[in-house]
């Protein structure tokens, strides 16, 4: 009996393997999601937001939906500045990073920081990006019109100029489509709520995609 038995799950065994090794094979082919990083401030970070309202979780939500699923690595700080995003950068990366957001310098607006002081901070930021082969998406930010018309000339100049580096896809404004709408901005007059989130994320979305194409051949999960 102990001879037939091991015969009987010997043959079931058999039969089950040519079902069950394909979709086993299938699971391990699948490559990982690319870990996406957002490295930027308050405005990424979701600030004012549920969890699940903020930029970050509604750009996963799009890019799922778009079947291109990521993971995003949160390296969102809310009252950044250029400088800090750069102080922490190798932090953030450590874990491994596939392509990049820069999300970084309303803070640095808003105090009227030198545009000089913020170009070499984002400039020092692409180089360390660069040098690790992560493409980045740089999004670009406006300066407070109060700070006047020349300061605001020079602040644009800086994302314009960095944005024409090889490897740099430039996004000129994060807050397009909801900065000037009043109805889709918090009560603060400076961050977006749920909705504006959404049409900035609905906007951005194609750089993204962009970006994501952009990953050099995959070097492991």
């Amino acid at each position: 009996m102990r001879n037939l038995a091991f015969a009987f799950l010997g043959g079931a065994a058999a039969l089950l393997l040519p079902v069950l090794l394909p979709d086993a094979a299938h699971a391990m082919a699948q490559p990982a999601a690319p870990r996406l990083l957002v490295l930027g401030d308050s405005l990424s970070a979701g600030y004012g937001l549920p969890a699940d309202q903020g930029f970050e979780a509604q750009l996963g939500a799009a890019l799922a939906a778009a079947h291109h699923p990521v993971r995003i690595v949160d390296g969102a700080v809310s009252g950044d500045t250029s400088a800090g995003g750069l102080a922490r950068l190798d932090w953030v990366l450590t874990g491994g990073v596939d392509a990049a957001i820069v999300e970084l310098g309303a803070n640095d607006g808003l105090r009227g920081l030198p545009t000089a002081d913020l170009e070499k901070n984002l400039g020092a930021i692409l180089d360390r990006l660069a040098a690790h082969h992560i493409p980045v998406l740089l999004a670009g930010m406006l300066a407070p019109p109060n700070l006047g018309a020349e300061y605001g000339a020079a602040f644009r100049a800086v994302y314009a100029k960095l944005g024409q580096r090889p490897g740099v896809i430039f996004y000129p404004f994060f807050m397009d489509g909801a900065a000037g709408h009043p109805d889709l901005i918090q009560a603060d007059g400076l961050h977006p709520n749920a909705a504006g989130v959404r049409i900035e994320v609905a906007r951005i979305l194609p750089d993204v995609l962009r970006l994501l194409a952009a990953i050099p051949a995959r070097r492991g999960s």
